[in-house]
C-alpha cells in the first residue's frame, strides 16, 4: 500500500508555524540526501523557506504561488486575491481574451489555483479557435500518386529509368493542419490536462485534444520549439499569441529547475512568481494611461557607475542599475520619473533594507529630482503613500527621497474594465498618480 503524501496549505508571504492550525506539529521531511539537497536550494532561492524545529516543520513562502512537491509533503501556496479578480488582472496584465469560461458553471473560479486558472484561460482560447477553425499551412509533399498534383518530378522519372507503375512521383503543397503552431498547442492542453487540479479542468481539455488528435500530430514542450513557435507568428497567427503566451507560463513554471553546484534538481510542481505577473501588471496600466510620457521597462542606467579605469585590474564591465520602470518626456528623452514595482504589501509589511538602499541609488542618480519610488500591491483602502528622506549625515542637507506608493488592487480591477468617458479620466488620473504622486 502506497503511503498518502503529506500537504499543507499556506497563503503567499505567510508562515506556518508547526502548532499553528494546519501545520506540521511533529512532522519533518525525510533525510535523503536528495529531498535535504532540494530544502536547501529553496531556502537560497527564496521560493520557499523550509527549516525543521524541535517541533516540526516550519514552513515560510515568499512571492511564489502554485503547488510542489517536497519528498513525501505536497506544499499549496495560494494567491491573496480571490479567483476572479485575480483572472482578470491577469487577463489584462498579458493581454488574454475575456472569453466565457468553458466550465464556469461547473465550478467556482474563486476556488481555483493559479494554475488552474491559466488552464481554464487556455481552454477558452482553444476552443475559441477550434469553433473558428484551426489555421492551416501548405506544406512541401513529394509522394507517387495516382491521380497526379503539382508539380511531375521528371528528374525522379529519369533517375528510376522510366514508369513502370500506375503511379507518378509529384511534389505538390496540401493545406494541413498538422503545422508547428497546432502543435504547441495540442501540446499544451496535454500539459494542463496533466496539471490541472480540478476534474472539470482535466476533462474540458481531453475534449478539446480529441478534437485536434485526429489532425495534428505530438511535439515534446520544451523552450526551443516555444521558441520556433513564436518565432512563426504573423499577422495572420496573431490570434494563437494568448494561448502560446499560457503554454510558455506554465512550461516554464511547471518544472521548478533548481540548479546547484553538482547537479540539476527538478521538482514536481508549479510555483508561479507573482513579482513577474506584478511588473507586467504595472508596466501596461501605466503605459496605457500615461499619454505623455514613454515608460521604459528595465531601462539601464548608463553611466551611473562605471569603474576607474586606473582601478580595474580585472577589466570587468560597469554595473549598470536597472530599474524596473523609468518615465521619460517624449519629445527630448529626459527621465520624469524611475519606478520599482514589487510584490510585497508593504502596508502591511516593512520596507527590507535592500529594496530601500536601490531606491535610494535610483534617487541620488537624478541630480535634478532626487526621488524614485517603489510600486506595491495591496488589498487594504486605508494605505496610502509614504515617502522616506534622504539627508547628509554629516549636515541634514536633503539629498534624496524615497516614495512608497500603494495600488489598490480592487480599484485597478474597477478601472481597467470601465471605458466611460469618466473611467478614462480616472485610469488616467490614478496612473498619474502611482508615477509622479499626489
Amino acid at each position: 500500500m502506497i503511503a498518502e503524501l503529506d500537504s499543507v496549505s499556506l497563503s503567499e508571504w505567510q508562515t506556518l508555524a508547526p502548532s499553528d492550525k494546519g501545520g506540521l506539529l511533529g512532522r519533518y521531511l525525510d533525510s535523503s540526501r536528495s529531498t535535504q539537497l532540494v530544502v536547501k536550494q529553496l531556502n537560497e532561492s527564496k521560493f520557499l523557506s523550509l527549516v525543521e524545529l524541535r517541533q516540526g516543520l516550519e514552513v515560510r513562502a515568499f512571492s511564489h504561488v502554485g503547488r510542489v512537491r517536497v519528498g513525501s509533503l505536497t506544499i499549496t501556496v495560494t494567491p491573496k486575491i480571490k479567483g476572479s479578480s485575480l483572472l482578470n488582472l491577469v487577463r489584462y496584465a498579458y493581454g488574454f481574451r475575456r472569453l466565457k469560461l468553458i466550465s464556469s458553471a461547473n465550478h467556482s473560479i474563486d476556488d481555483l489555483g493559479f494554475a488552474d486558472l491559466l488552464i481554464s484561460q487556455l481552454n477558452a482560447e482553444v476552443g475559441e479557435l477550434l469553433s473558428r477553425g484551426l489555421l492551416k499551412e501548405y506544406v512541401s509533399t513529394n509522394a507517387r500518386l495516382s491521380s497526379p498534383r503539382g508539380r511531375i518530378d521528371i528528374a525522379r522519372i529519369a533517375k528510376d529509368g522510366g514508369v513502370f507503375t500506375a503511379t507518378l512521383p509529384c511534389q505538390h503543397y496540401p493545406r494541413i493542419e498538422n503545422t508547428l503552431l497546432n502543435q504547441v498547442l495540442m501540446a499544451g492542453l496535454e500539459l494542463g490536462r496533466s496539471m490541472a487540479s480540478d476534474v472539470e479542468l482535466g476533462r474540458e481539455a481531453r475534449q478539446l485534444i480529441a478534437q485536434m488528435e485526429v489532425q495534428v500530430s505530438v511535439v515534446r514542450l520544451d523552450r526551443a520549439v516555444l521558441n520556433l513557435a513564436e518565432h512563426k507568428m504573423n499577422r495572420l497567427t496573431e490570434v494563437y499569441s494568448s494561448a502560446l503566451l499560457i503554454i510558455r507560463l506554465l512550461v516554464e513554471s511547471q518544472g521548478v529547475a533548481l540548479t546547484g553546484q553538482t547537479m540539476t534538481t527538478t521538482l514536481p510542481g508549479f510555483l508561479f512568481d507573482m513579482n513577474a505577473f506584478f511588473q507586467a501588471l504595472v508596466y501596461r496600466f501605466l503605459n496605457d494611461n500615461i499619454l505623455c510620457f514613454s515608460v521604459r521597462d528595465e531601462q539601464g542606467l548608463k553611466g551611473m557607475m562605471r569603474y576607474n579605469t586606473k582601478f580595474n585590474p580585472q577589466r570587468r564591465q560597469s554595473p549598470t542599475p536597472r530599474p524596473d520602470f523609468v518615465i521619460c518626456n517624449r519629445s527630448t528623452g529626459s527621465i520624469r520619473a524611475i519606478l520599482d514595482a514589487k510584490y510585497r504589501d508593504l502596508w502591511e509589511r516593512p520596507l527590507p533594507r535592500e529594496m530601500l538602499y536601490q531606491l535610494v541609488v535610483y534617487a541620488i542618480s537624478q541630480p535634478h529630482c532626487a526621488v524614485s519610488s517603489i510600486i506595491f500591491p495591496t488589498m487594504n483602502h486605508l494605505a496610502t503613500e509614504a515617502r522616506i528622506d534622504v539627508t547628509d549625515p554629516v549636515y541634514g542637507k536633503p539629498i534624496g527621497q524615497v516614495s512608497l506608493r500603494p495600488l489598490l488592487l480592487s480599484k485597478l480591477e474597477s478601472l481597467i474594465f470601465d471605458n466611460s468617458t469618466k473611467g478614462r479620466k480616472d485610469r488616467a488620473e490614478y496612473a498619474n498618480q502611482l508615477a509622479f504622486g499626489r
